[in-house]
């Protein structure tokens, strides 16, 4: 055991004292400025920042250049749009570039550093034509970090490992993988096609309406959800795209959805496929065809009564200022004035009206119908948002259920006896006012 025990020891002696070597064969040289904290490499602005070219061995050169719009864009391998973001971050990674410290002021030799023949260079190219190169070589022994230069300083830095992270990238790292070049409020129409069903969507003010193949109501969320979908749709650019097998992929493969998405630059284009249980993407506004992740195809396959909207009344939180129900001969009539609900005059108990204007709310659909109403053998009004919001549902009897119709719309809705059945009890449960206690406040 104590012999096992020396060896482990020497061991460890042994690789403290490379790495001793390796520190006192890379030390600052007589006099050098070791102790300058976060000296500057570049000194620049973002706004100086016109091109940069990354060289990486082994690797093709990758051009990032500003356009006249003021937009990055890769230029070199070809032609792509970049992500502003990402183009921006690489921008702003050098302008300006700080070191850790400097650890040769004059180097004589940049071999050591691995600066003579480095692993990667930067060469930034300012307003006016002035281009200035950054060297990245070997990593240090401790830290994480790599040494840098600048071509024509004959000082050696260290900067850190983040440092040379943010700067080594190549094009998927800097390209724009958006699909559709949209964001959620500058959307105004969608024409989506899934489930071998057509259907349009508008946009009136801040709310979306089906306009096509019904003009129904929407279900707010899932609208809101296929938006977020098509501004947030995104391929992996590390996958092949636009070569002939992917296309041909996607050509054989089965139609899930096609999108057409209107904004005020015009019209943008999405196509999505399945082939086995891979999703493809094909877009007007990018070259090629693309893997793309399942959620997004999956987001994407939905039919008409996935989007409309199964609640039967649009009042939502707000507390009604009128009520009113006629079911055969029987006549409900509630109006708030303040806190308080009166019918015909007298006063009713807050909790029980309450109770019956929520089963009005929580009315909701089992499904969408296209037939099946007949003569109406309820009829609901609803008054809210101060007078501004008023609403009308016609209910007829259809077989064991009912299928309600809002006034001036086209759509039905199927709703189950039990629904109605409680919404009578609700109606019929609304009672007095209880009376105030003697001596109490009138």
């Amino acid at each position: 055991m104590k012999f096992r025990g020396l060896i482990l020891a020497a061991a460890v002696l042994a690789a403290l004292s490379g790495v001793l070597y390796w520190s006192n064969h890379r030390k600052p040289a007589e006099g050098g400025d070791s102790a300058t904290a976060s000296p500057k490499i570049l000194a620049l602005g973002p706004d100086d920042i016109t091109a940069i070219k990354i060289k990486k061995k082994g690797q093709d050169d990758v051009v990032l250049a500003k356009a006249s719009s003021g937009q990055w864009q890769i230029a070199t391998p070809k032609i792509l749009d970049a992500d502003q973001d990402a183009a921006g971050a690489l921008a702003g990674a050098l302008s300006p570039l700080s070191a850790e410290r400097i650890v040769e002021d004059k180097a004589a030799d940049l071999k050591p550093f691995g600066l003579s023949d480095p692993a990667m260079e930067l060469e930034i190219t300012e307003k006016g034509n002035k281009t200035q190169k950054l060297l990245i070589g070997d990593d240090m022994p401790l830290g994480g970090g790599a040494y840098a230069a600048l071509a024509g300083d004959p000082r050696v830095f260290t900067v850190s490992g983040g440092v040379k992270t943010s700067l080594a990238k190549g094009p998927a790292d800097l390209r724009d993988t958006r699909l559709l070049r949209v964001t959620a409020d500058t959307i105004s129409r969608i024409e989506f096609t899934a489930r071998k069903q057509d259907i349009v969507f508008v946009r009136n003010q801040d709310a979306w309406q089906i306009d096509k193949p019904l003009a129904v109501r929407a279900d707010p969320m899932r609208v809101d959800d296929l938006v977020r979908q098509l501004e947030g749709a995104k391929f992996d650019p590390s996958q092949p795209g636009g070569d002939s097998k992917t296309a041909a992929t996607f050509s054989s493969g089965a139609a899930v959805a096609s999108v057409a998405v209107t904004v005020p630059a015009g019209m943008q284009q999405l196509e999505i496929r399945k082939n086995k249980d891979d999703y493809y993407a094909k877009s007007s506004v990018v070259d090629g065809v693309y893997k793309v992740p399942s959620d997004l195809g999956k987001a994407l396959d939905k039919g008409l009564d996935d989007f409309r909207n199964k609640k039967i009344f649009d009042f939502g939180l707000q507390t009604p200022s009128k009520v009113e129900m006629h079911d055969g001969s029987t006549k409900y009539s509630f109006t708030r004035v303040g806190q308080d609900w009166s019918s015909n005059g007298t006063k009713v108990d807050l909790v029980s009206t309450l109770v019956f204007a929520d089963k009005i709310r929580n009315l909701s659909a089992e499904k969408p119908v296209n037939s099946g109403f007949t003569t109406p053998v309820i009829d609901i009004a609803v008054t809210a948002a101060d007078g501004k919001r008023i609403e009308k549902v016609l209910i007829s009897k259809n077989g064991a259920g009912y299928v309600a119709k809002r006034d001036g719309e086209p759509g039905l809705y199927e709703i189950s006896a039990s629904a109605i059945q409680e919404l009578r009890q609700a109606a019929a449960g609304v009672k007095p006012a209880a009376a105030p206690p003697a001596g109490g406040p009138q």
